[in-house]
């Protein structure tokens, strides 16, 4: 690619940056200190927005969520990876609408093949279900959920659902024969 394609190429994005509203994008590996920066960063953001305190709370227990979620479970299968290379993804935070009435937070990451229909299956769930499904499913999750090889319960995907109220939306998209790449957006509804 020519510099000067490279450089077109960066103002298009920066672009989609902007008519999307993404506040903060970031790709790359999840890990503490990420977290903890993304955390202060939309604590900032939001304080510039004059943002009230429930809806901050909000936001950012979700984020964390995420977050975590990726950092956990975000496969090594990346292209370009070195084997081992687990929790990388990307991850998107903005807000939506005419009246910037709405925030969301996007991630994804790599994802095998072998794992969606369990974790599709998981997602129809929490989708399925009202406050109190979602209460009673978090409950249960607690007291009998096995735990994943990397340390989840899926309780965090439950939590968001919860906190938020909101449907997970969500989508795979085939890379090859073994990974897909997983994307999920969570609404955060600022009324």
């Amino acid at each position: 690619m020519e510099n000067k394609d490279y450089m077109k190429l960066v103002y298009d994005f920066y672009n989609e940056l902007l008519v999307n509203k993404f506040t903060l994008v970031y790709e790359g590996e999840i890990t503490h200190q990420v977290t903890k920066a993304f955390a202060s960063l939309t604590e900032t953001k939001m304080d510039s927005y004059s943002e009230n305190t429930s809806i901050k709370k909000k936001v950012f227990h979700v984020l964390i969520e995420c977050l975590q979620n990726l950092s956990k479970h975000a496969n090594d299968n990346s292209p370009g990876l070195k084997a081992g290379f687990s929790g990388n993804g990307i991850f998107i935070v903005g807000r939506l609408g005419n009246e910037d009435k709405d925030y969301q937070i996007l991630t994804g990451n790599m994802v095998e093949n072998m794992k969606i229909p369990e974790l599709k299956a998981l997602l129809e769930e929490i989708n399925h279900l009202d406050k109190n499904g979602l209460k009673e499913l978090f409950k249960k999750q607690i007291r009998e959920g096995s735990l994943s090889e990397k340390g989840g319960a899926s309780l965090g995907l439950i939590d968001v659902a919860r906190k938020t109220g909101e449907k997970l939306e969500y989508n795979f998209i085939d890379i090859d024969d073994q990974n897909s790449f997983f994307i999920l957006r969570t609404k955060i509804t600022r009324n």
